[in-house]
């Protein structure tokens, strides 16, 4: 394209008007438009397919049509790109790739089943017109993003089974198996190793997610595997000088210590529900507050409470990982607290822009992320023994009690009974409100045997899903246990939720994937929780949390041992109700919840690594 701005308008409308005499060849008219959206303008590009398609009668119309759709999507145009997807599909009904990206304009506009309606078409083809690409591939991209969009909405058991039968046609495809592990872990559908195809089981572990991964082992070593797997597979390797540095040779740091918080949780999520104080409590005197946030804009009061404890808040949505790296590089932000980790939605590759000279992980990822760029991470010497240092790349930021913080200011509902619960009026109340992917068929075994030994006992689980009731009622009936003690609750609004805490006399924690969140929220309403620590960080955050209010006692180290103290509380109700009387009259004083001193031993190391770490950047002087 020609660089003068007058210049290349010319040229566009001579392209346009070339389109518009019927004359112009295809290749003439695809490399055309190529230079257009090389040189950014890819509206112009679009309209010039449309003129072609209107004027041209050709036998590759269809061509045009589909390279004319995917621009459209590109504009995020997603209703037109419907229509020239179909307009393809009119004039060569065979043409798949159409098809295919037909579905993909129809999943944007929210039309689930018709998109669903056309991969299933690809899916149930006898034979593929593939123009080129190998039929195979098209059959297992319909198959793929069938599978991805019912999970998504939650219709598990129909996206398992597209999952079986893509990996029945292809083994070696990592994705789908991650996505299969983590589905059978949604539905309790245990074991979750469960052989397809010509899959091996060691293709089923090398593909688990480092999440998965954090259910189904306590095995650090293998937790870091995952983690530098995933790292090596999808986290950009970056050789320049660091965003910061060159940021710092423009303007040094001085003034307030810059915290920037990295995350897409700042909303109704379990680490924008812990978090407001954190950011409420900073002193601004030494601290200037700034978020980096993708977060999903969800409407709450949680969202704008914990927009309103930021001094700056920079939009990430729709900016891509190397502008939103330059944006808290020119910020001048001194420590990066990266919320998010390798969860769901996380941006790896802003951190390995390395945009500030400290990079901290917290909260979202109990764990190591093996993540180039990020050096620390805050932790106790309980989730944090020597042991685990050797399998986690991060070194530990130590507070002197508990690593977590969490938020006195929690909206309760009103006080529920065992009557609106839907328990029994008598008998010993066991409960486990995380979520289901956390269960284990090793833990829940145990469950069912403690059941078996605490008469009139019940266990109060969350309903998640369908399938994950239908299977654990399954496994309680081979452990002899009635379906009736085991009562499971429908999701309900974070007060409501926090309400039922109350009624239950004793929480049993998952292992190795403990309580986070929830176990603030167990304790806080003065219900005891029984966990089980391991070797992992994960598997040893319920019991930093139990140790910093109080209740040491109630950490086992062994399923037997966790199983026995079980059995002993709910065949001795006293003891586990002495245990509530404690959390009711001093849980709260405890340090787990003296937020003000949490976040005072947080913000003393981050002063005492910003100034340091500002003495190094200041410039050396030049000797005579």
């Amino acid at each position: 394209m020609t660089a003068t701005p007058n210049a290349a308008l010319a040229e566009v409308a001579q392209m346009l008007a070339l389109a518009r005499s019927g004359s112009m060849a295809l290749d003439d008219l695809m490399g055309k438009a190529a230079a257009l959206q090389h040189a950014g303008l890819v509206d112009a590009a679009a309209v010039l397919y449309q003129h072609w398609i209107a004027n041209t009668p050709s036998p590759l119309r269809h061509v045009a049509c589909y390279n004319w759709g995917t621009l459209l999507g590109n504009l995020q145009r997603h209703a037109q790109a419907e229509e020239a997807y179909r307009m393809a599909l009119t004039m060569s009904p065979n043409f798949t790739q159409a098809r295919l990206n037909l579905g993909h304009q129809l999943e944007h506009l929210g039309r689930i089943e018709e998109a669903l309606a056309e991969w299933r078409a690809v899916i149930d083809a006898e034979a593929i017109e593939s123009a080129g690409t190998d039929a195979l591939e098209l059959r297992l991209h319909a198959l793929n993003n069938s599978a991805r969009l019912l999970e998504t909405q939650k219709r598990y058991a129909e996206a398992q089974a597209l999952m079986r039968q893509s990996l029945t046609l292809k083994a070696a495809q990592p994705d789908v198996i991650q996505h299969y592990v983590h589905i059978r872990q949604k539905q309790c559908d245990w074991p979750i190793y469960q052989p397809v195809g010509e899959v091996t089981h060691n293709q089923l572990l090398v593909g688990t997610s480092l999440l998965a991964t954090l259910s189904a082992s306590d095995d650090p070593a293998l937790q870091l595997m995952v983690a530098q797997r995933f790292v090596h597979e999808k986290v950009l390797v970056h050789k320049d000088k660091p965003l910061h540095a060159l940021a710092t040779a423009r303007q040094p740091r001085e003034g307030r210590i810059k915290i920037g918080y990295l995350s897409g949780d700042l909303c109704m999520h379990a680490v924008g529900l812990l978090t407001p104080e954190l950011f409420e409590l900073h002193d601004r005197e030494r601290f200037e507050v700034h978020a980096f946030c993708w977060s999903r804009e969800d409407g709450s009061a949680q969202r704008a409470r914990l927009l309103k404890a930021m001094d700056q808040h920079v939009r990430l949505a729709g900016v891509d990982d190397l502008t939103a790296a330059r944006l808290i590089a020119e910020a001048g932000i001194d420590i990066l607290v990266d919320l998010q980790g390798l969860t769901s939605g996380a941006r790896p590759n802003i951190l390995a822009y390395r945009p500030a000279p400290i990079q901290v992980s917290y909260l979202g990822l109990p764990g190591t992320s093996a993540l180039p760029g990020v050096d620390w991470i805050v932790a106790d010497r309980f989730v944090m023994p020597p042991e685990y240092l050797p399998y986690c790349t991060e070194r530990p930021i130590y507070l002197p009690n508990c690593y977590q913080v969490s938020d006195r200011q929690r909206e309760l509902g009103a006080p529920a009974t065992r009557a609106q619960c839907g328990l029994p009026e008598h008998g010993f109340v066991f409960c486990s409100f995380n979520n289901n992917h956390k269960f284990s068929e090793e833990v829940f075994a145990s469950w069912m045997r403690i059941l078996a030994q605490v008469p009139d006992s019940v266990l109060w689980l969350l309903a998640d899903n369908e399938w994950a009731k239908a299977n654990m009622l399954r496994l309680a009936a081979d452990h002899g246990v009635e379906a009736g003690r085991l009562v499971f609750a429908p999701r309900a609004a974070p007060p409501d939720y926090l309400a039922r805490f109350a009624v239950a006399d004793l929480f049993l924690d998952t292992f190795p994937y403990n309580a986070g969140t929830t176990a603030s929220d167990s304790l806080w309403m003065g219900t005891p929780i029984l966990t089980r620590s391991g070797r992992s960080y994960i598997s040893r955050m319920a019991g930093s949390l139990l140790t910093a209010v109080g209740l040491p006692d109630l950490i086992t180290f062994s399923l037997a041992e966790y199983e026995a103290r079980a059995v002993q509380l709910g065949q001795n109700p006293a003891r586990s109700a002495s245990y509530k009387r404690y959390l009711h009259e001093q849980g709260r004083s405890s340090a787990l919840f003296d937020m003000p001193t949490v976040v005072r031993d947080l913000e003393h190391e981050f002063e005492r690594m910003a100034l340091a770490q500002r003495r190094r950047d200041q410039p050396k002087p030049v000797s005579a």
